[in-house]
């Protein structure tokens, strides 16, 4: 995969996000980390019948439900935040790798413009690695 000066990536999972800017050469890229913003993970469309039940009934709710929907929440929240980015032109080559679980629920938030800056997806869970791992994983 090209990796063009300039453009974004997003490394995603459901409780991690990392950015990080193309600093480099498309042909020798170098991952410089961008200031990360503090997302709240409130949107629970992902499952609100099954939220609206875990909020009333808290304690006798299966953890594994709640952390999904927390899950969902918090990837929901990135796909909105790149895309209000998309939207205001600050990002317009954008690379996303995330877990297999969180791309699926980003999809279903990506905005039309999001789609055409995306250069690429990788379904992988590259969170807390080191650059290098990152790029050398993209040129794979």
């Amino acid at each position: 995969m090209l990796l063009p000066h300039g453009t974004v990536f997003a490394i995603v999972d459901g409780e991690n996000f990392e950015l990080y800017r193309n600093s480099g050469m498309e042909t020798s890229p170098k991952l410089a980390a961008m200031d990360v913003p503090d997302l709240n993970g409130t949107n629970y469309s992902a499952g609100a019948k099954d939220h609206d039940k875990i909020s009333r009934f808290q304690t006798g709710a299966p953890k594994d439900k709640i952390g999904k929907l927390e899950e969902a929440a918090h990837v929901t929240a990135v796909a909105e935040w790149l895309n209000g980015e998309v939207l205001a032109h600050r990002i317009d080559k954008l690379v996303i790798v995330a877990d297999p679980r969180s791309l699926g629920e980003m999809r279903r938030h990506y905005h039309k413009q999001l789609e055409n800056v995306l250069l690429g997806e990788v379904p992988k869970t590259m969170t807390g690695r080191p650059t290098e791992d990152i790029v050398q994983m993209l040129h794979a």
